[in-house]
């Protein structure tokens, strides 16, 4: 409250109409900066934004804040390379292609080249097998990912080693390294059943598949058939228990976890029982069930 209060308390000038602590909301994620950091990189949109002398054609909240209408999460990235002019991402970032994207529109141009897609160890495409929006990637991706498995299949061949077959051949096939780790799947199933199990039993169908795990490794699986309304915005290396499936057919998911190089490693179910009606013997049998899988 204290950083709302002395911004609020500042009062700007004509010549200077903006105060020196300056409150934003991106995309419903509140943001508190001071003025110089936002207008430290001439001729970008924010640069553009805090420098003109019309304050009140900059969109506002509720409350005042200045409101820009893109991704809140991103824009922490966007607001770290304002304050310093460098990069630092978490390794194995998922979000890249989307924060070029940001950057393209926040007219940050070195920020953009910083992001291209790159043939180095480092920065390559191939390094990050769990992209959470592998429809997004930039139109020149395909080409250097293959361009980067042909110089592997190249250099292998020229160097004649024992290992050079085997290196062609997952270099002509485009096989990348997966990353290890651990998806828990769990859904919540009920029936009905007659007096002395004389009448047929009552299914009622799975509501929900519930997906345990690291972001990333969820994403990368289930890619659109996963539902994130209940946990977005969530970072690609942080581990959730609140994501779910847009299908309810166990086997559907098994077939997705199988194609990604996951088996079953354990399961689990508890179940109760309880009355449908006082007045009658049918019993509703409720139960809960996880399945862990795992990939080297």
């Amino acid at each position: 409250m204290a950083l709302a209060d002395s911004a609020g308390c500042a009062k700007p000038s004509e010549d200077f109409p903006f105060p020196e602590i300056i409150e934003l909301n991106v995309g419903g994620q509140v943001y508190i900066t001071r003025h110089p950091t936002l207008v430290s990189v001439p001729g970008s949109l924010l640069w553009e934004m805090f420098t003109q002398k019309n304050v009140r054609s900059l969109a506002r909240d509720s409350k005042g804040r200045f409101f820009v209408d893109r991704d809140g999460f991103l824009f922490r990235y966007i607001l770290d390379y304002m304050r310093d002019q460098q990069l630092v991402l978490p390794d194995h970032f998922p979000e890249r292609s989307r924060l070029q994207r940001e950057a393209e529109y926040f007219m940050l141009p070195e920020l953009v080249k910083m992001l291209a897609p790159k043939l180095s160890k480092q920065n390559s495409l191939g390094d990050d097998p769990c992209q959470s929006d592998p429809e997004e990637l930039s139109p020149n991706a395909d080409a250097t990912r293959n361009l980067t498995s042909a110089s592997a299949t190249l250099s292998s061949a020229v160097a004649g080693g024992p290992g050079a077959a085997v290196t062609a051949g997952v270099g002509a096939t485009g096989t990348d390294v997966r990353r290890a780790g651990f998806i828990t799947i769990g859904y919540r199933g009920s029936y009905t059943l007659g007096r002395d199990s004389q009448t047929d039993a009552k299914f009622r169908r799975v509501a929900r598949i519930m997906v345990c795990g690291k972001t990333s490794l969820a994403k990368e699986v289930f890619g659109d058939t996963l539902n994130e309304s209940r946990d977005p915005d969530r970072p690609p290396e942080r581990y959730t228990s609140r994501y779910y499936l847009k299908f309810t057919f166990l086997e559907q998911a098994f077939d997705k976890l199988a194609d990604a190089g996951f088996h079953m490693v354990a399961c689990n179910s508890t179940g109760t029982c309880a009355f449908a009606h006082d007045q009658t013997d049918d019993r509703i049998w409720t139960s809960y069930t996880e399945y862990v899988f795992y990939r080297e």
